[in-house]
């Protein structure tokens, strides 16, 4: 897996390397075979509906689709900035703090 390829490049890549036409793909998805080409080409974002069913059909763990669509979400999101290394960091930190915080609400009693 090249971790630095968009989402849409990779797709594209596992659609080519299994010989099945866009069509035939996008027809799997239930979307046009333009819309899949958009979202080769990066003109248009996936989105997580699609992994199970991309997964099924190339042989692939979720998990490693999952890693590149999200990263690429991410990696958008935040391309223009200056500071992307501390945002990244930043991040990372809120959201264990977002998990841990949701662990604690999810203990709490409201019928009391």
């Amino acid at each position: 897996m090249n971790t630095k390829q968009s989402f849409g490049e990779y797709l594209r890549k596992l659609r080519e390397e299994h010989s099945l036409p866009i069509r035939k793909v996008a027809s799997k998805l239930d979307i046009d075979p333009s819309t899949l080409g958009k979202i080769e080409r990066g003109e248009r974002s996936a989105n997580k509906e699609m992994i199970p069913i991309l997964a099924t059909l190339f042989k692939i763990e979720e998990k490693t689709l999952g890693l590149i669509l999200f990263s690429d979400k991410v990696a958008y999101q935040i391309i223009g900035e200056e500071n992307t290394n501390e945002i990244l960091k930043v991040a990372e930190e809120k959201i264990e703090y977002l998990k841990n915080l949701n662990l604690k609400q999810g203990k709490i009693n409201f019928e009391n």
